[in-house]
């Protein structure tokens, strides 16, 4: 299936799922991405009919609920919703580990554009008058984000296509243009990092996209080049990352029988009236904080003060993606 129809049926099951009520083919037009076309012109209008009847037969083989049929004895034309109570899924309880890779999907996701699209659709729902349910699609929703540069990496590296960057490192003040044949992008120890063949240094290297500056520009056409066979790109990033030196100490109060990823981390661990009180050594205070906030009200950080701190950011960036926008007319 093409990246393009994925994104269709995925924009199509959040319409459908936004809304209690029977949508027709022609309001589905009009919301989703993909399926633009001129009613009044016969071909036109055929080959959206043809489509949208091919991506119903494949939601349905997908085992998607997609319902047929009206909102009234009143309505002419039948219409199409999913059934909320079939589709979904029981509640999943993830370790933080595990929520960590939903988190990747989920950013992988945000950036192929389909969130924007989404977003787009569901206003155009309520443009129409059509009543959505803002809570219908939350299980959904991407709520991560990553660096500006993974987007046009991940698709430069898919379409073998080289790009030029302008990337900045600590122990120099200017950023510096890369022209890289990108392999693919990988994320180690909580950092994104793109892979590839330098041309002005004709050898392999990485680069962390956080330090990336500015736009990301493809150059040439597609296919000027192909990836070795077997490379193995995070091999790749954590030799050239380097071990990292566990200098700093953590001290983490986390209620008992709670935070096993964390107590697996522990050289020390105390029981107290609290709860227990873990001892860390850890190297990387973003990565520590990221991992601790995961936990939510079942950790608290103790101390250095650069870990509490580290660790109030990550939950206010939590609340605030989180926070649902207010909608206006």
């Amino acid at each position: 299936m093409s990246r393009t129809r994925t994104e269709r049926l995925v924009n199509l099951v959040i319409c459908l799922l936004s809304t209690r009520r029977f949508l027709t083919a022609a309001q589905i037009a009009l919301t989703v991405p993909g399926y633009e076309h001129d009613p009044s012109d016969p071909r036109d209008h055929e080959a959206f009919q043809r489509k949208f009847e091919r991506d119903k037969a494949e939601l349905r083989e997908l085992g998607v609920p997609l319902e047929t049929g009206t909102a009234s004895i009143f309505d002419q034309e039948p219409g199409y919703r999913i059934a909320q109570r079939e589709y979904a899924l029981p509640d999943i309880l993830l370790e933080p580990d595990e929520a960590a890779a939903v988190g990747i999907a989920a950013r992988l996701w945000q950036h192929a554009g389909l969130a924007a699209a989404a977003s787009s659709g569901l206003a155009k729902l309520r443009a129409a008058g059509v009543e959505v349910d803002p809570q219908a699609t939350l299980g959904v929703e991407p709520v991560v984000t990553v660096d500006p540069s993974f987007g046009p990496l991940t698709s430069a590296a898919r379409e073998r296509r080289a790009v030029t960057f302008k990337y900045r490192v600590p122990e120099v003040d200017e950023p510096s243009t890369r022209r890289l044949e990108p392999w693919g992008v990988v994320c180690w120890r909580g950092r994104w990092y793109v892979v590839g063949h330098d041309r002005d240094r004709a050898a392999t290297r990485c680069f962390r996209l956080s330090r990336i500056v500015g736009e990301v520009k493809a150059t040439g056409r597609p296919g000027v080049f192909e990836p070795p066979a077997g490379a193995d790109l995070i091999s790749h990033v954590a030799r050239s990352s380097g071990p990292i030196a566990r200098t700093g100490r953590a001290t983490v109060t986390v209620r008992p029988g709670r935070a096993t990823g964390l107590r697996r981390l522990a050289a020390e661990v105390t029981p107290g009236p609290d709860g227990d009180r873990l001892t860390i050594s850890y190297g990387d205070v973003e990565w520590l904080a990221s991992r601790i906030a995961g936990y939510g009200p079942d950790v608290r950080a103790d101390g250095p003060p650069e870990l509490r701190d580290a660790v109030i950011q990550h939950l206010k960036e939590m609340i605030t993606r989180h926070e649902t926008p207010a909608v206006t007319a």
